[in-house]
């Protein structure tokens, strides 16, 4: 005759592990699951697909064939891989198309990719900028933070004097070691870090930390002025000498952020 076992004693027999009872299986993580064939449709059915419900068919028929292994499987999957790869390519193609239609969405008309006019157009936009710079000398000055045991920073100098010679500003060479208080008051720490000033003012930004080619130092220089001037606003930081209400220009079409000053309190544009 079986002995009945007490409600306690099975209870009790049930308690493993650290907290003493046997864990429910996690739903959220089933076990393996049989892999499904799935199902491919005729090419002209397929083409009315949008791409991230072709992308999940591609996705399930490569999961299917390395499961299966067969060669049919397999060549099924790259059929869908050449589907994408031809539907890519088209459209590719109806872009180029689009940007001869429609040029002011291109930024070639902009940004020319041919030698002698990409060169043509570099060296007009860095006159604009050694221009606009040398008009702002009175009122901007360069320093650069330095320290006696830095070797970078004498790597750096010399560039920073070439910029006193191509724009006519003042530049100084402050030694956190001799002034410490400088790289408490500045908010310095490594050098060399270079900082464009205004005199007369408490406006102040960092170009640069550590050594920096001349030309990417005028570049980063007047961008930083004519923030500092009002002339651009920081969503326009990356808009180059020459480039405002064009392509680069972030603003050129309007607003871009939800707290525009240009959109209004409900959300639109007064």
């Amino acid at each position: 005759m079986l002995l009945s076992i007490p409600a306690v004693a099975q209870e009790t027999s049930a308690r493993r592990g650290y907290w003493w009872y046997v864990p429910k299986p996690d739903p959220a993580e089933p076990g393996e699951a049989e892999v499904s064939t799935p199902v491919i449709p005729p090419m002209a059915e397929l083409a009315k697909w949008s791409p991230p419900r072709i992308a999940k068919l591609i996705v399930e028929q490569r999961d299917y064939a390395a499961t299966v292994l067969t060669v049919e499987a397999v060549s099924d999957f790259w059929r869908l891989q050449d589907f994408a790869r031809r539907k890519a390519r088209a459209f590719a193609g109806v872009t180029q198309l689009a940007m001869l239609v429609h040029p002011e969405l291109s930024a070639k008309s902009a940004n020319p990719m041919v030698g002698n006019a990409r060169d043509a157009l570099g060296a007009e936009k860095d006159a604009v900028r050694r221009s606009y710079l040398r008009s702002r000398g009175s009122e901007f000055a360069l320093v650069m933070f330095s320290r006696a045991s830095c070797g970078y920073c004498r790597v750096q100098w010399p560039i920073i004097q070439r910029f006193q010679e191509e724009t006519g500003w003042q530049v100084m060479r402050q030694d956190l070691d001799q002034k410490p208080e400088l790289g408490t008051r500045f908010g310095v720490e490594v050098t060399p870090t270079t900082m464009v000033i205004r005199r007369h003012s408490s406006q102040r930004m960092v170009i640069a930390n550590g050594v920096e080619a001349f030309p990417t130092l005028i570049q980063t220089a007047y961008q930083a002025v004519k923030l500092l001037s009002g002339d651009i606003r920081p969503e326009q930081f990356l808009t180059g000498a020459g480039e405002e209400n064009g392509f680069f220009d972030a603003l050129a079409n309007g607003p871009v952020a939800a707290g525009d000053p240009a959109i209004g309190a409900t959300g639109a544009r007064p």
